[in-house]
């Protein structure tokens, strides 16, 4: 097999097995036509995504809609997976050329990628935190979805790292009573920085306007659709894989009129799709990364090298990890 002059070895994360990973290394080309190098500085593992790829708990009929923009592989296995890299691009235009960008790639230590599926990073907006913009986008798509407004009781129920967000971002909604909900009454601190209440399930306000589920639970949905009040939307984010799940729609669903929706990243939100494109979507994922308290969503970074022995435990669901930001050599 012929080897590109110039092509650089690089390593990556490959998900080879359920719960089994590796890191691989590969020859990397120079940066063809309209592409750049980008040489990671931070990636982040999505905590909920990625421990079903983990798992091996892609159902089959979601093997194209799950995968990820630049992903190698198939599903189930082997897979390169991720997307929310930071790194600095090494070569490529003028313009470009030393700018620190966002990506939507698996975790690498350099990659080739096109110019245009790239993101240069408001001064604002640092590069650990801005592992955080699929989140953000994730919560901001949602937060459309949702629309919530002025004044409204909001509870959203599951205190990770896409709960979080988009608590965040319905507190700053003038006159909202915003309420992040969950089992682990250590989350009170995290709500407290990002400037929303907190309750745990059995002491949180009934008689919502709106109720986000993301907790990633059937219970946690059965809260949700407790706390709703007469003709509210229950906005469903949380993605179970294969799991099946119980949803209690007997009792008052029907008679309250209840409206249970989903909401999923990879359409953009009815009320904006005629108007806005995936990368304006992006961009303003990531400007919305300007606020300092949002640090409070962030693990000690883990090195790469160190990210297959580390990640099992990453992943298991007690960890209490939020978001996991990688930092490379």
């Amino acid at each position: 097999m012929a080897v590109s002059a110039g092509a650089t070895t690089t390593s990556a994360l490959w998900y080879r097995g359920p719960r089994q990973v590796e890191l691989r290394e590969e020859l990397t080309p120079p940066p063809g036509a309209g592409e750049v190098r980008v040489k990671a500085l931070f990636s982040a593992i999505s905590r909920g995504t990625e421990s079903l790829v983990f798992d091996g708990r892609i159902p089959p009929g979601e093997f194209q809609r799950m995968r990820a923009p630049f992903m190698a592989g198939d599903f189930p296995f082997p897979v390169k997976y991720g997307y929310a890299a930071v790194g600095q691009i090494e070569n490529g235009s003028d313009v470009l050329r030393g700018k620190t960008v966002f990506a939507l790639h698996p975790h690498q230590t350099a990659f080739n990628i096109p110019s245009d599926a790239v993101v240069v990073l408001p001064e604002a907006v640092p590069p650990l935190r801005a592992v955080l913009a699929a989140n953000m986008e994730t919560a901001l798509n949602g937060v459309w979805d949702a629309a919530p407004g002025p004044a409204d009781r909001i509870a959203v129920v599951g205190a990770g790292v896409v709960g979080a967000l988009v608590a965040y971002l319905c507190g700053r909604i003038p006159g909202t009573d915003v309420t992040l909900i969950d089992i682990n009454g250590s989350r009170a601190e995290l709500a407290g920085q990002l400037g929303v209440g907190f309750a745990e399930p059995a002491n949180a306000k009934a008689d919502c306007d709106l109720v986000v589920h993301a907790s990633g639970s059937p219970d946690g949905l059965r809260t949700a659709l407790e706390l709703a009040g007469d003709e509210a939307t229950v906005l469903e984010m949380s993605w179970y894989g294969d799991a099946p799940v119980t949803a209690m729609l007997g009792g008052p669903f029907h008679s309250r009129r209840l409206r249970l929706i989903s909401s999923q990243v990879g359409r953009i939100a009815p009320s904006h799709r005629p108007r806005w494109t995936y990368g304006r979507r992006l961009a303003a994922a990531i400007a919305l990364l300007g606020d300092p308290r949002l640090d409070a969503l962030l693990a000690p970074p883990v090195a790469f090298r160190d990210l297959p022995a580390r990640l099992p435990n990453v992943l298991e669901a007690g960890s209490g990890v939020l978001c996991q930001p990688i930092t490379y050599p």
